[in-house]
């Protein structure tokens, strides 16, 4: 099963050198750092393209919820309008349509909030990512500067022969196979199908109706009080 973006980000984070290295046997540390890194830069890049959709989401939702606003605001007027105007017809319309509005503001504010929960969550996985590339890229310059000191202590250059390059071309693809870079995008919830009996659903779907009529007429008799009053 494929990690999720947040498992994925505490995977990483969590993670560390001597516990990379051991994970992947016979293969060059500093190999396996340099692919750890590149993983880290993989997955800042994923977690900035959800970013991005979950803000382009949360302004969409703003949007729409100043114009469902403004619609019940003007819904308002014309109600008043229709019934000075005796015209009962367009403001029992009117008064349906505001009813429709109101059940979708509280799903677009939700929406709204959970979107905003959702931005600073992927604000500090990026932020925390990073930090841990430092590290790590620390970790790797420091290594390397052993690894030097060590060799030139021993005296020993730089080995070239052909049977070494094969031996780190097989730790390398040993080390990408470690990490896993595909993540699988789980964007739906699957669908869950239910037999309704046709009699049932039409019954159900008559006292919907008949509620919403009269949840229209109560409305309207509230505001002539109102306007009365």
């Amino acid at each position: 099963m494929k990690e999720t973006l947040s498992g994925r980000v505490g995977r990483l984070i969590s993670g560390s050198f001597n516990a990379l290295v051991d994970a992947v046997e016979n293969a060059a540390p500093e190999i396996v750092m340099e692919e750890a890194i590149r993983e880290i830069d993989g997955v800042i890049d994923e977690v900035r393209t959800e970013l991005g959709r979950v803000v382009a989401n949360k302004h969409m939702s703003n949007t729409r919820l100043m114009e469902e606003n403004n619609k019940y605001e003007e819904l308002s007027e014309n109600i008043e309008l229709a019934i000075k105007k005796d015209r009962d017809d367009l403001a029992e319309a009117a008064v349906s349509k505001q009813l429709d509005i109101e059940v979708q503001i509280p799903i677009l504010e939700n929406n709204i909030s959970e979107c905003s929960v959702k931005e600073k969550e992927l604000e500090s996985y990026i932020l925390a990512l990073q930090a841990k590339k430092r590290e790590m890229k620390g970790e790797l310059d420091l290594y390397r500067e052993s690894t030097k000191e060590a060799a030139a202590v021993s005296g020993n250059g730089p080995v070239t022969s052909a049977s070494t390059k094969e031996s780190v071309n097989a730790k390398i693809e040993k080390a990408e196979s470690a990490f896993d870079r595909v993540l699988e995008k789980a964007t739906g919830l699957a669908s869950v199908q239910r037999s309704t009996d046709a009699k049932t659903a039409a019954q159900v779907a008559e006292l919907q109706e008949m509620a919403h009529k009269n949840r229209v007429n109560e409305r309207l008799q509230s505001i002539k009080s109102k306007m009365k009053g």
